[in-house]
């Protein structure tokens, strides 16, 4: 009898892609994060392009993928309201409550994830986790905020370095920067979004839990499972 080899991650990133198909409301506009996982479901969306108006997207890169492969891209501001917005994470916890921003693309996340009725959240099992704060937590910021705001995580043990690329600043989509914070536990995700929000100088913070995960499709060794929240 010989053993089945495991499925790669990224093969668990096919299958969740694949699978968040069914969520697609046909003649409507569908909403599309950024990300490795959502790359794979903007491979799978071109399948069923023909049977939908096109897609509101999180970023450039994503924005960019759709169009090469045919798919109509419309600007948040001509929409009033999504069905469904699919979109990957970095951790998601038992509530559907998410940790976002590892690609840099959490501001315009969050837009379009305020725009859909429902979040279907994409991901291999390995972000399933009992507790947000594991992953550093990214933060955008305004530059010349960035040193007050890294004190003030400070504060609350955090530690805050600025994301770099090439040596330099990473500058995102929105011209802003990314702060990336190690050492903290998000025990209520509700409060502490709402509560770092507030600061001066912080754009988005990278918790999601205003706009949390409707469902979650999680990519595990026994094919896709299905979490309801």
């Amino acid at each position: 009898m010989t053993a089945t080899t495991p499925l790669t991650q990224d093969e668990l990133k096919t299958l969740v892609g694949l699978a968040a198909l069914q969520y697609v409301v046909p003649g409507e506009i569908v909403g599309v994060g950024t990300g490795s996982t959502v790359n794979k479901f903007i491979e799978a969306l071109a399948s069923i392009k023909n049977e939908i108006k096109g897609a509101v997207s999180s970023s450039v890169a994503s924005t960019e993928r759709l169009k090469a492969l045919g798919i109509p891209v419309f600007d948040a501001n001509e929409v009033e309201s999504l069905s469904v917005y699919i979109d990957g994470a970095d951790e998601i916890d038992g509530n559907g409550y998410m940790v976002k921003g590892g690609g840099a693309a959490l501001t315009r996340e969050k837009i379009v994830a305020a725009l859909a009725q429902r979040f279907v959240c994409i991901a291999d099992e390995s972000k399933l986790v009992p507790s947000l704060g594991a992953f550093p937590l990214p933060v955008e910021v305004i530059p010349m905020a960035a040193r007050h705001i890294a004190r003030r995580f400070k504060a609350l043990g955090g530690e805050a370095t600025l994301r770099l690329k090439d040596g330099q600043p990473l500058v995102t989509d929105n011209g802003q920067h990314i702060l990336d914070v190690r050492g903290l536990q998000v025990t209520d995700p509700l409060a502490f979004e709402s509560r770092i929000n507030q600061w001066p100088g912080v754009v988005t913070v990278g918790v999601f839990a205003h706009q949390k995960a409707s469902v979650c499709l999680l990519g595990t060794a026994a094919g896709v499972k299905t979490i309801a929240y």
